[in-house]
């Protein structure tokens, strides 16, 4: 079993590096003077379990180039197996035709990473969870729900809690983490006028007094999410929380959020963190480095992974 890091989000990949006491496989990235991407692996890898992690993260196109040339240098250098481990999958969004002649970008990169040479995808809380069928290799979608019942266990122990739907896509992902904490959900209804930008409607449940805790898979400009937590706090909500999985936090996000009515954000590690989002004081970041070690462990060892979230 060896471990590859592209340079999406290397202290993930040392974090799970740790975790499995592995080293990362020695390995050359660079860019010619036209940006051009370089990659040689500097390890024999024939024969070998090869597991190569990186975010598609921003620069989005950079990182998806870059994970492609090395799924194709590893599949030259004849590697038995190799998993594209994806802890955030960028294009995830792009999963239908939301117009005329519109592409989707999702059925697209999933055609190129199987070219590339992947046999296997891991990642985490994809966007639309059909897109598991965009791939005509074996795909393991994790799922941040355990590590967020978890913490919030710890941090809302004695509260009333209840677990909002920040819309009506979110809601089994926020049932899930409803049903895992015993407590009870509310959906936000909104109406979204026109691309990225959201208009909060009402609220569908008794937020009165409760600890609102509102889930969704991603938080790009914050708009969205901030509009809901307003909404709950004109409702009546006591405190207002959030449980994010991909922080992709872009175009003011951050001070967007950091001027908000959010007593915390929480978002996980599949992004690397920007300076602004280490240092905002209502954005704290869980690891999701053990859960990915514990896949990728059991993918190794041809055992569950579902069962991790039994």
């Amino acid at each position: 079993m060896k471990i590859v890091a592209g340079n999406g989000n290397i202290p993930l990949a040392q974090a799970v590096a740790s975790a499995l006491e592995l080293p990362l496989t020695k390995a050359i990235v660079r860019r010619f003077a036209d940006m051009e991407i370089f990659v040689e692996i500097q390890e024999n890898v024939r024969g070998q379990d090869v597991f190569v992690i990186q975010s598609t993260s921003y620069p989005a196109n950079d990182n998806l180039m870059e994970l492609l040339i090395m799924l194709d240098a590893l599949r030259r250098g004849s590697a038995r197996r190799i998993t594209a481990v994806i802890p955030y999958f960028g294009y995830a969004r792009q999963d239908r035709k939301s117009s005329p002649r519109s592409p989707i970008s999702a059925k697209l990169v999933a055609n190129l990473l199987t070219e590339a040479g992947a046999n296997r995808i891991l990642t985490l809380d994809l966007h639309a969870s059909q897109i598991q069928g965009f791939f005509d290799i074996p795909v393991d979608n994790l799922y941040a729900a355990p590590l967020f019942a978890e913490d919030a266990k710890k941090r809302f122990l004695t509260r009333e809690m209840m677990i909002v739907s920040p819309d009506v896509g979110g809601v089994i992902r926020a049932r899930e983490l409803a049903r895992r904490l015993e407590t009870d959900l509310a959906i936000i209804d909104k109406r979204r006028e026109r691309a990225g930008v959201s208009e909060v409607m009402n609220v569908i449940g008794d937020v009165y007094g409760r600890d609102c805790i509102l889930v969704d898979d991603i938080c790009d400009s914050g708009g969205t999410l901030c509009n809901a937590a307003a909404a709950l706090q004109r409702n009546g909500a006591r405190s207002i929380n959030a449980y994010i999985t991909h922080g992709v936090l872009s175009a003011g996000a951050v001070e967007r959020v950091a001027s908000s009515v959010f007593s915390m954000m929480t978002i996980t590690d599949s992004i690397v963190a920007t300076e602004a989002t280490r240092t905002a004081s209502n954005i704290r970041q869980a690891t999701i480095a053990p859960l990915l070690a514990e896949a990728m462990r059991r993918i190794a060892d041809e055992s569950s992974v579902s069962s991790l979230f039994d």
